[in-house]
């Protein structure tokens, strides 16, 4: 008991130090600013509305948050929900971002640290033994502990400005995340429609390789009957090969469509072939999409929004460096007891004159480095210019992709529109040619040319309806969409780890 009530003597003593310390300190910082430069969030203006006018059934009034944040239920597939979803929950590309997350976040955690004193124990037991020639030739023992303490008091603010920077650096590492929902939901849907298209599209080779074989059977009877010749019947071999040979490849791009779709799940290739072997159609576009203006893709696009916190914690990394041009104050201390045998440390332990102790303020000032603390304020400095540079250039590469989107929506709705005419228009040509060949009207060259036609035309159209929905899709990521429902799942699953690893 009395080497209990001896240490916790020595512990009320330092609390009321530490106390008095600690509001001098707070005194002392509340009216000093941190060294180096203060953060504001770069002001971009943007163009009030987009270059081209809106068609399409686009439309520039403001997008509602919930059906952009998951606008692949737009499209009604079940089918295309659920692999998202799933996405979201394998993928390992969110899995390493989230990771990402937990790291800054103990960095954080790490330079906030610095802001609170240190405490350090040690002990230790050493023999030493003195040779006879030179000394009493026996072996001694030396018991010692002792308790370190030091604390660095932040007066010019170069702690306050590492956390400063830490926070940013988390808050970047948040909107990392965001970035990537973005990509993997546009990524899966966009491989998914392409499955759906080359499906159509297989689908319309095999209608039209049914045609053309039984053309050619037509012209193999007609030759053994008299009524064409050899020509006609090569001709239609020939036209019959070169349209079985386009599912070859189409069938590699299919399977290579289906692969990336379960990697992107976080699978092995192959695992999602059975679900998505079945053909169905693809969905229909929303007849109207609000897009809202240029100014709202400065506060959707998390890319951007990463940029602009890396500019902010780059820009406190310049008040980090700067701090190195002045003194650093501290206060240390330090409280022990030795003993040459273990009784005598033992009963040292519970008398206060077996203690030894130390402890004062201390000053360290970096007077001459060669210039290299401005050298690194520079190079800091220098840093931060490129995040502005790299900030702006992510304000406008997120502008051009969303206006290039806007075209290529549009126009390719317009494009579809004329491929429809024009594959009607070629199968009525098709069948009509048909009939006036069996009717002796016209040589085979004009079946020949029309079966080519109407392949082509229904092939382009079942690839421009496809188009249609991956430019959408590629729309919907542009205006940044895709990630706020699912991140802030991803945060409460975050939460729910941290609680547990606590």
């Amino acid at each position: 008991m009395k080497f209990i009530h001896s240490i916790f003597e020595q512990f009320i003593s330092l609390y009321w130090i530490v106390a008095v310390f600690l509001l001098a300190l707070h005194l002392l910082l509340s009216g000093c600013a941190p060294v180096g430069p203060d953060y504001a969030a770069p002001k971009t203006t943007v163009s009030a509305k987009w270059q081209e006018p809106l068609k399409g059934g686009l439309i520039g009034s403001e997008m509602d948050p919930n059906v952009l944040a998951a606008w692949w239920t737009t499209f009604n597939d079940t089918e295309l929900s659920s692999l998202i979803q799933r996405a979201i929950r394998g993928n390992l590309d969110v899995k390493q971002a989230e990771a990402r997350i937990r790291e800054e976040r103990a960095r954080r955690g790490i330079a906030e640290s610095a802001m609170f004193p240190t405490l350090n124990f040690s002990g230790s037991e050493t023999w030493a033994h003195s040779s006879e020639n030179t000394g009493t030739g026996k072996t001694t023992k030396l018991y010692s502990s002792n308790f370190d303490s030091s604390w660095e008091i932040d007066v010019f603010g170069g702690i306050r400005r590492s956390i400063e920077a830490a926070q940013g650096d988390l808050e970047a590492s948040q909107e990392n995340l965001h970035d990537v929902l973005v990509t993997l939901v546009s990524e899966v849907a966009i491989n998914y429609v392409e499955v759906r298209t080359l499906q159509a599209q297989i689908d319309t080779v095999n209608k039209n390789l049914a045609a053309q074989q039984e053309t050619y059977q037509l012209t193999l009877w007609g030759q053994e009957s008299g009524l064409t010749d050899a020509l006609s019947a090569e001709q239609a071999k020939y036209n019959l090969e070169s349209t079985r040979s386009e599912i070859p490849s189409l069938h590699t791009n299919l399977e290579e469509a289906m692969n990336r779709i379960a990697v992107l799940l976080g699978e092995q290739p192959g695992n999602v072939h059975k679900e998505l072997t079945p053909t169905k159609p693809i969905s229909d576009v929303p007849q109207t999409v609000a897009v809202g203006i240029p100014a709202d893709i400065l506060r959707r696009r998390p890319d951007i929004r990463q940029a602009e916190r890396e500019l902010a914690a780059q820009t406190a990394r310049i008040g980090v460096a700067t701090a190195e041009l002045y003194p650093s104050f501290s206060l240390t201390g330090s409280i022990g007891v030795e003993a040459l045998s273990a009784h005598t440390f033992i009963h040292n332990l519970g008398s206060r004159d077996g203690y030894s102790w130390s402890g004062g303020p201390g000053i360290n000032w970096a007077l001459f480095q060669g210039g290299a603390i401005r050298q690194n304020i520079k190079v800091q400095t220098a840093l931060q210019e490129q995040a502005l540079a790299k900030y702006e250039t992510t304000v406008l590469t997120a502008l051009e992709e969303v206006e290039n989107a806007l075209v290529a929506y549009a126009d390719e709705q317009e494009r579809a529109d004329t491929l429809q005419q024009a594959a009607q228009a070629a199968q009525a040509a098709a069948t009509f040619a048909e009939y006036d060949f069996r009717a002796g009207l016209v040589d085979f060259s004009s079946v020949l040319d029309a079966q080519r036609s109407q392949l082509s035309f229904q092939n382009q159209l079942a690839q421009s309806n496809g188009t249609v929905i991956l430019n959408l899709v590629r729309l919907y990521k542009a205006l940044g969409g895709g990630w706020h429902s699912f991140a802030l799942a991803a945060q409460d699953n975050q939460k729910q780890k941290s609680n547990q690893e606590k």
